[in-house]
Order: structure tokens, then sequence, then C-alpha cells
């Protein structure tokens, strides 16, 4: 009796699934290619309020990305490499927004910062410097969900080098910064670029956190996310022409950074 083999078992079978996945994931972006109304595209993304929120979305998302970078290679390190109390809840809680809705991680912050937050009531009265609803808030709100990201590919990263690698560079007089530095950097740099990359696309597109955090102020906090949004809620074409430049600038980041990735990757491999 011949047995039946399963779908799974065949190339085509295996071809098929990968194709459902492609065009599931490409069809939407594909769509709004086509509902681009070109004859308005550039006067769109080159209005005021267009051009503001774009490069308050890159501003704030390349400075959430430095700051996860600054903090995140020592935390990702610590986590890799030593063992104190509480390592594992502290671990879940540094690594939980990546989980969260993003709306609760806003909430969350107003709790914590907001005007009657745990810091921020400390803050607005001793020094009269307030965080909600300011650029501020838009820096903080994008980090507490990105930065998770770039931490888990760090501590993955760290934690698959060498042991006897980094014991060399110690032996020879080196010390803990610049061992990171001069030996663990340049050996993690494919997952250093994988984790950047991560951050900042996340940041870059963080809508929940920001518009309960920050609010949603054209000029000031509007972001290019918030951006689109209100346009949808509007009905103004400009949604989608604002969501066609936005797809357009993740991609040719993110292509081109993965190009940079793959050559890293295969020179370390070799």
């Amino acid at each position: 009796m011949k047995q039946q083999r399963s779908p799974l078992s065949s190339p085509r079978g295996l071809t098929a699934l990968a194709m459902a996945c492609v065009v599931f994931i490409s069809l939407p972006l594909i769509a709004i290619v086509i509902r681009v109304p070109w004859s308005q595209f550039f006067s769109t993304i080159f209005e005021s309020s267009s051009q503001e929120a774009l490069w308050l979305s890159l501003r704030t998302s390349l400075i959430t990305t430095l700051l996860a970078i600054v903090t995140g290679l020592p935390l990702a390190w610590l986590f890799a490499h030593r063992s104190f109390p509480l390592k594992n809840i502290l671990r879940t809680l540094c690594i939980l927004p990546m989980v969260l809705p993003p709306v609760v991680g806003g909430v969350a912050l107003i709790y914590a910062f907001g005007r009657r937050g745990l810091i921020g009531t400390t803050l607005e009265d001793w020094f009269g410097y307030r965080i909600a609803f300011t650029q501020s808030a838009t820096v903080l709100a994008q980090f507490f969900v990105a930065a998770p990201f770039f931490i888990v590919v760090m501590e993955s990263a760290f934690s698959h080098i060498d042991a006897s690698t980094t014991w060399a560079a110690r032996t020879l007089g080196a010390g803990p910064w610049r061992t990171l530095l001069t030996v663990d950097i340049p050996i993690l740099w494919p997952s250093l670029v994988a984790g950047i990359v991560l951050t900042w696309a996340r940041a870059l597109g963080e809508f929940g956190a920001t518009i309960t955090f920050a609010g949603n102020s054209p000029g000031s906090t509007q972001t290019l996310p918030l951006a689109i949004y209100s346009a949808l809620e509007s009905g103004n074409n400009a949604a989608v022409s604002l969501s066609f430049l936005m797809m357009a600038i993740s991609f040719i980041v993110l292509i081109s950074l993965r190009q940079r990735w793959m050559t890293a990757f295969h020179r370390g491999a070799a």
C-alpha cells in the first residue's frame, strides 16, 4: 500500500505555503502603492505639516536608537554574563513592553512621568520640567517600546560569544570596557546592526504609546504615524501618500542595512 506523503514533505508544498505568506504580507503594501494619488503626492509630502512630522519622526527615532545602544549594550552584557538576585524578574520586566499593547505602555508612562505620576510630580514641582505631551515624551514612548528589541538581540549575541576569546583579552590586560569595544563588538557586529535596525524601525513606526503619552499636536509631537492617523480620520488622501512615504523610507534603510549586515556576516564567517 502506497504511503501518502504530507504536503509539507514536498518542495511544492513548502513553496505554496511560502508564497501564501509572501502574498498575504505584500498585498496590502502593493495596495497602498496602487492607491497613491500621484498627481498630489509631491505637494502632499512637501507640505509644512508633513515635513514637520517626517523630521520629528526621523529625529526622535534616531535619538531613541542611540539611547537604546548606550543603555542596552551594558544591560544585555549583564544579562548574558552575570548572575545576580532577581535577574530573571528584571529581564522579564525589561522585555515586557515587547508583548504589551502600546497603549498600555502609554498609560504606564503617564502614571510614571505624567503631572501626577510617580516621578513626573517631583520633576515638575522641584525643577519645573514637564515631560508628558512634549517631544521628550515622544522619545520616552519610543524608547519604552523599542529598546527591548535591542536588548533581546544583543543578549542572545553576547551569550554566544566564545568565552575563551573574552578571557584571552582580559588576561592580556584589557579592562571590561576595552574588551567590549575592541573584542566583543567586532565579533557581534552583524547582530549589533540587526538590533539597531529593529530598534529604529520599531521607534519610527511607534503609534499607541506616543499618542497616549505625548499626544498628537501638529508641529510639536505629531510624528509621521500620527499624521497618517489624523489624515485618515479626516478622510484626507494625504494618508495614502504619507503611508507610501514611510514605506519607502523604511524599505530603503532596511535593504541598505541588510546588505551591510550580510557582508559583515560573511566576513565574520570567513
